[in-house]
């Protein structure tokens, strides 16, 4: 592969430090190093989500990298071949790709796609309007044991997954950082969700999935446990997993960098507003007491 010159917009995520240090970090553990991408700048502003200490000490570290940091998104984007939004607060989601989506280069909107499904919609459909090349997803859709699991029941009538449940210094924590999970269960169902229970107690929030052909999914979203894991079924065969993280960051990487050199997308940006709406719906749900049923039909 030819060597990719990504712009990373957005500094209020230790994402852009990880994803910087797998590109170009010349002390990268080798079975962590991706090739074929290389960090030129990186666009920082302050959110909820860092201060500007925060900001400072990761700028020195990208800047030991030989990658420039500025707080112009003109200047950042303006000697790249690709664009990586690394922005930890959804709700800036929309504007700086509605500033991206214009630049006619491809782009990878790190996870989750916006902080709600209108927004996350209006992602969807610039995209459409563009034609443009676009990814979006949870690093968990990537990770070895979710993509097994797949293989190994294509097909499952029932999905049960876990994971984290961090909390949102703004915004909902659910939409924030369920879509971790969120991702596994849209990956080993396939599309097709219609509504959601979802319930809160002192572990976290649990969501219950249906779907148009009458499968269950169950999504453990728990506060304070940062396992991922889960069990796919049919009637008469299960294959539970638990997720190694160690590589999570790494495997995710490599499937931007074959994107980002003409490959085809890993993930539908169809299939990136189904997670979307699962998300906006189970904090809907919350809001409520209710079952509630998704936005979109998919």
């Amino acid at each position: 592969m030819s060597e990719i010159k990504v712009a990373i917009v957005g500094l209020d995520t230790s994402h852009s430090i990880e994803f910087s240090r797998r590109m170009n970090a010349p002390d990268c553990d080798p079975k962590l190093k991706v090739e074929g991408l290389k960090a030129v700048c990186c666009m920082r502003f302050e959110t909820p989500f860092q201060n500007k200490e925060g900001l400072d000490a990761r700028q020195k570290q990208l800047e030991s990298w030989g990658i420039k940091v500025t707080e112009s998104f003109d200047e950042c984007v303006a000697d790249c071949d690709a664009i990586m939004l690394e922005i930890n607060d959804p709700a800036y989601h929309l504007e700086y790709f509605e500033k991206a989506v214009k630049l006619g280069k491809p782009i990878f909107l790190d996870k989750p796609l916006s902080d709600t499904y209108a927004s996350g919609k209006a992602i969807y459909d610039l995209a459409k309007k563009y034609n443009a090349r676009v990814i979006s997803s949870s690093s968990l859709r990537f990770v070895t044991a979710v993509v097994e699991a797949k293989k190994v029941i294509p097909e499952p009538e029932f999905v049960t997954v876990y994971g984290a449940l961090g909390i949102a210094p703004a915004g909902s924590s659910v939409v924030w950082y369920g879509v971790h999970t969120m991702e596994m269960l849209q990956k080993l169902m396939g599309p097709g969700a219609v509504s959601i229970k979802a319930i809160k107690d002192e572990k976290g929030v649990t969501c219950f999935v249906r779907y148009k052909n009458g499968n269950r999914g169950i999504a453990e979203l728990n506060t304070g446990s940062y396992i991922y894991g889960g069990a796919v079924r049919t009637k008469g065969q299960a294959h539970p997993f638990v997720v190694d993280m160690s590589m999570a960051y790494t495997l995710q990487l490599i499937e931007v960098a074959k994107f980002f050199n003409g490959g085809d997308a890993p993930v539908s940006m169809e299939d990136t507003l189904e997670v979307m709406d699962l998300l906006d719906t189970a904090q809907r749900s919350l809001d409520s007491g209710e079952e509630e049923n998704l936005n979109g039909s998919y």
